[in-house]
């Protein structure tokens, strides 16, 4: 398999992180990683637009030439296919509440905090809209308070005692925030704790900036 992708783009580093959580767990995925240089305008040549029409990363390549294009659904896909020490729970309650958590990361925040490093400060130079950044940031306000909310009992991870694709979420697209030099999380203590936390473990601070 491969898995095309670009180094601290968030969707990216969410696969990345994820599989980097599950290798420390002792499984061996065996992807070979193939960057596509987004500076230079590669994700838009024919030959990445066949993998993805939509020209984004990351693509995994299966070894049967299909492809899968979503984030979410390539962590899925290699949930199941590499079904030895899953990241998520086997307890289905709880199974649930991880899936439930990662989607509030993405839908209530990451989603939001994409756009908003573009229109606040662009990594890669697009140009700044004062106005449209304040207005995702209150949209953002909300999932800021209910994560600090639950990460207030002192716990390791989003979901409790282990990580979780939850986890991976979030934290690809606070690192992403920080391209920017704002740090939005300032105001909630506990959220903050877990994010220098989390990004402090070996197996994260190998793929996310410091």
């Amino acid at each position: 398999m491969k898995l095309y992708m670009v180094p601290l783009a968030p969707n990216p580093v969410k696969v990345m992180l994820y599989m980097a959580e599950r290798e420390a767990m002792g499984v061996s995925f065996g992807i070979e990683h193939i960057v596509i240089n987004t500076h230079k305008g590669l994700h838009k040549t024919p030959e990445h637009l066949a993998r993805n029409p939509f020209g984004a990363l990351p693509v995994l390549e299966l070894a049967d030439g299909v492809y899968i294009r979503e984030s979410r659904a390539i962590i899925d896909y290699l949930e199941d296919a590499f079904a030895d020490k899953p990241l998520f729970s086997k307890d289905l309650t709880q199974r649930a509440q991880q899936r439930d958590m990662e989607r509030i990361c993405d839908v209530r925040l990451a989603e939001y905090l994409g756009v908003w490093v573009h229109v606040y400060n662009s990594p890669i130079g697009l140009p700044p809209d004062p106005e449209r950044a304040e207005a995702l940031h209150e949209r953002m306000l909300p999932a800021f308070t209910f994560l600090n909310d639950v990460l207030a009992d002192g716990r390791d991870f989003v979901c409790g005692d282990a990580p979780s694709p939850a986890d991976c979420t979030l934290q690809a697209f606070l690192n992403f925030m920080r391209f920017t030099g704002e740090n939005l999380i300032a105001p909630y203590p506990h959220l903050t704790r877990w994010d220098d936390s989390y990004r402090s473990r070996p197996v994260i601070a190998a793929i996310i900036q410091p």
